[in-house]
């Protein structure tokens, strides 16, 4: 199935925008998690702690759904194909992996730490608001790279297929 050119667009535009938004709150995490962990304030922790969950809850998992729904749209509806060129395939599992560990492992250390906050205590664990963003802000800045530079070249599987694409046109000409 191939995009028409319109519709590939607007699911370039789509992809873009929600990829960019990822990044995005991502860095919003990111600079709450250092908030809280850097201050000595317990108003200062909550408030951090209780807007990373805010993000985390309504906006981080939908944009990152919407950010892979995207991507896989365009894989296989482009001359890109999912499993042609290493870099799409590259970005496609870690595009996998990070919503995975979004959903269940930064969502909930987000939740902890708001729990244990509320109730008046210390902030567990720094790592449990900093580690999550860090990882994922070092993916997205990876998988924004390869996107502009696609490495590596083909797989074996896109090896074949433009190989057997050449064969085709051949006879088509013949």
């Amino acid at each position: 199935m191939k995009l028409s050119r319109p519709a590939r667009r607007a699911t370039l535009v789509v992809h873009v925008v929600a990829s960019a938004s990822w990044l995005g709150l991502t860095l919003g995490l990111l600079a709450l998690g250092a908030t809280a962990a850097s201050t000595g304030t317990p108003v200062t922790v909550e408030a951090s702690v209780r807007a990373m969950k805010l993000l985390a809850d309504w906006l981080l998992l939908p944009v990152a759904f919407l950010t892979l729904l995207s991507g896989l749209l365009l894989a296989l509806g482009t001359q890109w194909g999912l499993a042609r060129h290493r870099w799409v395939y590259t970005k496609f599992w870690l595009t996998l992996v990070t919503t995975a560990a979004t959903a269940f492992a930064l969502r909930p250390g987000v939740n902890e730490a708001v729990d244990v906050v509320s109730a008046g205590g210390p902030l567990p664990d720094a790592g449990e608001v900093l580690f999550g963003p860090i990882v994922s802000l070092t993916a997205y800045v990876f998988m924004t790279v390869i996107s502009i530079l696609k490495p590596w070249g083909r797989t074996r599987r896109g090896r074949r297929l433009r190989v057997a694409a050449g064969r085709d046109r051949v006879r088509q000409a013949a």
